[in-house]
């Protein structure tokens, strides 16, 4: 495939709108029991979710960044856990599809295989015969409830010579899982800890991450095939911003619809929305949602186009790349505040969705791949001359 065809995005993008009632309808089950509902994944699973960024020759999609956004933007709008989860299993079905190919044959036997996987780096892995032995502990494994595989990030410590940062896949069954997700926002993720205790990872699992950074990828099969084209910070950055947008979208509906049917308190005005105040709330709100969706459409269009193209990344992209990973929760976070402040008190009820989005969105901009003061200070360095101030680029 070269490119998602157009009556794929459209059919995937419309699936997904499909599944926002039951989505919407368990988001806030899934707030209190700190998982997703069965039932949210299942329908997930039906609408082909989880094979868009799996190569096409085990029944994925090879979904293009365009496509991740379309459908991303829909989940947005359902719940914002469930398409947190989903962004997170794009990015580590993507990282697994630059292993070895027999390792990808193992994994997406299941062709809805879920992953949980986090970048972080923890624990420490010491050589042994085939392999490596793991020890270590990682926490934020979003969706692990509903996860076969987990991919983790250690230091491989050899016999002689410097540690190494490695990235390693083991089933999820090798691990101890601490159920300490109780957190303010974002509960539904179910992104709990999990532990290796001296798990035993064959070589064929074990990829080094400077192998990730600089393109040199393990699997034959799909060198070649346009989504793995990209470097792993702009297929992240393509992953994770259609929810951003979405989550917005969601907080525009609620606004317009608590503005019809209540006053401000206080005030003459017996409908919130004749009041020149909500007028500018609106515009400010929908100005930034849309600046942010333009930057995402931008990151899209580059990717999908050096897919093709085969252009190599110059720093200062991969730098704007991370920039959009952070620009886009910073303004969607900024349009929902806006929304959310203006809806009143009322809002605040556990039954009202805006306040469980307003928690979520800012949740986001605190992730160390989004927190948008690093992200805008790699790309401001880069900007001036300077060299980036992280591997992740």
């Amino acid at each position: 495939m070269q490119t998602t065809e157009t009556s794929h995005r459209t059919d995937l993008t419309k699936r997904a709108a499909d599944i926002v009632p039951v989505l919407r309808k368990n988001s806030l089950w899934q707030e209190e029991n700190r998982r997703l509902a069965d039932e949210s994944v299942e329908a997930m699973t039906a609408a082909g979710i989880f094979r868009m960024r799996t190569a096409a020759r085990f029944g994925g999609y090879e979904a293009d960044a365009h496509t991740l956004l379309d459908v991303g933007i829909e989940l947005g709008r359902g719940d914002g856990a469930a398409a947190f989860d989903v962004a997170a299993w794009w990015i580590t079905s993507w990282n697994v599809g630059l292993f070895p190919d027999e390792v990808q044959d193992e994994i997406f036997a299941d062709p809805d295989a879920r992953i949980s996987g986090t970048l972080a780096l923890n624990g420490t892995g010491v050589p042994k015969d085939g392999g490596i032995v793991v020890n270590g502990r990682w926490a934020f494994n979003s969706g692990a409830a509903h996860s076969g595989w987990k991919l983790l990030s250690t230091l491989l410590i050899p016999s002689d010579g410097e540690p190494e940062p490695v990235m390693a896949v083991v089933p999820m069954s090798a691990l101890r899982i601490v159920d300490d997700w109780h957190v303010s926002a974002l509960s539904g993720t179910g992104s709990v800890t999990a532990v290796a205790e001296d798990v035993f990872v064959p070589g064929s699992n074990v990829m080094r991450i400077a192998a990730f950074t600089a393109g040199e990828y393990a699997s034959e099969r799909n060198r070649d095939l346009p989504m793995f084209q990209s470097p792993l910070v702009a297929a992240v950055a393509a992953s994770t911003s259609g929810k951003m947008i979405g989550m917005a979208r969601a907080a525009e509906e609620q606004f317009y619809a608590r503005i019809n049917e209540r006053p401000i308190s206080n005030t003459n005005y017996e409908r919130q929305a004749d009041a020149p105040i909500t007028h500018l709330q609106a515009a400010d709100a929908a100005l930034k949602i849309d600046e942010a969706e333009g930057h995402a459409r931008r990151l899209a269009t580059l990717v999908d186009e050096r897919g093709l193209t085969r252009e190599p990344w110059t720093i200062r992209d991969r730098a704007y790349a991370r920039a959009v990973a952070g620009r886009v929760p910073q303004l969607t976070a900024e349009a929902v505040d806006i929304l959310a402040g203006a809806c009143g008190a009322s809002s605040i009820y556990t039954r009202e969705p805006i306040q469980r989005i307003r928690r979520d969105v800012r949740a986001v901009t605190l992730h160390a791949l989004h927190l948008p003061t690093t992200t805008m200070e790699l790309y401001g360095r880069v900007l001036c001359g300077l060299e980036p101030n992280t591997f992740f680029i």
